[in-house]
């Protein structure tokens, strides 16, 4: 189900944003609206959806509208126009339209913010730190510290709970503003550039702890960052922004295979993509092979070729064996130059270059024991060189 839905959503700074809505309505850039009013369009007319358990980043350069959208979904940044809908329970909260208690309800049961500067209080241990929001709920004090030591305990800090900001490295604070939101046990986490401040070891092995926790956690979570690889790594979807619109929005492999337009070109235009492509979207397909009835030619140079039988795929009069990577059953030490390797179609390009790398040979994308393609050095090559414009996302 869907958890945040946003639908033709305009945020305005200044006194006057309805002189600023009617010069949007006009098609006025913003910065003919800033001339002529004062006033400044932080979103124009975005409309997205975040559905429960996802990760949605938001990406766009300074100024683009990321943050100023993220602030909207916990009121932080009053709607000018439109509708912002919060999934509370059973129930559905527009948050331009909700009251002040609401609102209050919102943001202490069901979105918590996770803030670049750690936001932490120094005048208060680890342990209070993380227990604050569980305080404001009005929890009693023994049960929000167990709460607390349950969440420190989780980002591997149990053994720092008496210790103060000041004593703790910024990774370290990073992880503690981290427990604290999911100690209120919300269902949206907001996240604006939390890791961005920190030195990229650090930032790395945040994004992989953060995965992990999603994984056992399952929150929805809106994220806002500059750094495409970051996106790319921990996004279910992303959300490319610029001059407060939304210009494209879709999966990684979709953002990065089909830009839309030369701002989201020169985005990904530098982007690493072994930990994002997958095979499914890199392959060549069977109907590009060389066929006769039942069987596809994988490999020209030895003759090699595939039968799609009654029980499954088999080599064709070749001394070669062919294994199943994606049962989990096949050790990466089965395999050699003797080998012919069945994969996934959703395998991650890293995992299948290695692949090739050991059995020299094509790897076969099998889906429900049906052949549908393979893998060639060409085609991971390519990928490599940025030379995939013509494929699609299947």
């Amino acid at each position: 189900m869907d958890a945040i839905t946003i639908k033709h959503l305009d945020v305005v700074f200044g006194d006057k944003p309805a002189s600023a809505l009617e010069l949007l309505d006009q098609g006025k850039s913003r910065q003919e609206i800033i001339d002529e009013t004062g006033q400044i369009v932080g979103v124009n007319d975005v409309s997205l959806t975040v559905k429960e358990g996802e990760i949605c980043v938001l990406m766009g350069l300074s100024g683009s509208g990321k943050s100023s959208l993220l602030r909207a979904v916990n009121g932080l940044n009053e709607i000018s126009r439109g509708s912002l809908e919060i999934k509370d329970g059973e129930n559905v909260v527009n948050l331009a339209q909700c009251d002040d208690a609401t609102l209050r309800h919102l943001r202490t049961h069901r979105v918590s913010m996770v803030f670049q500067k750690f936001g932490l209080m120094p005048w208060l241990t680890v342990l209070d730190n993380v227990a604050f929001g569980l305080e404001m709920r009005g929890v009693g004090k023994a049960e929000r510290r167990n709460k607390a030591r349950e969440q420190l305990s989780m980002v591997g800090l149990g053994q720092w709970e008496d210790k103060f900001p000041h004593e703790l490295s910024g990774g370290m604070q990073q992880r503690v503003g981290l427990a604290r939101a999911f100690a209120m046990d919300t269902d949206i986490l907001l996240m604006d550039e939390p890791f961005s401040a920190l030195d990229p070891l650090i930032r790395a092995q945040l994004q992989d702890e953060l995965i992990v926790l999603q994984n056992k956690l399952n929150k929805t979570i809106l994220f806002v960052s500059h750094d495409l690889d970051e996106a790319l790594k921990i996004g279910n979807n992303i959300a490319i922004m610029e001059s407060g619109q939304l210009i494209q929005h879709g999966q990684p492999e979709e953002i990065i295979l089909s830009p839309k337009t030369e701002y989201v070109r020169d985005f990904v235009a530098h982007t690493n993509p072994l930990n994002v492509l997958k095979g499914r979207s890199l392959m060549k397909a069977k109907n590009e092979l060389a066929c006769r009835k039942d069987q596809w030619e994988i490999n020209p140079s030895e003759s090699l070729w595939v039968e799609q039988g009654q029980t499954g795929l088999q080599l064709v009069d070749s001394n070669k064996t062919l294994v199943d990577w994606s049962n989990g059953q096949t050790c990466l030490d089965d395999i050699d130059t003797m080998t012919v390797v069945k994969v996934s179609p959703e395998i991650g390009m890293r995992e299948a270059i290695e692949l090739k790398q050991r059995s020299k040979q094509p790897l076969l994308l099998v889906e429900e024991e049906d052949f549908i393609g393979l893998l060639t050095d060409h085609e991971l090559y390519d990928a490599l060189l940025g030379k995939f414009k013509n494929r699609e996302v299947a």
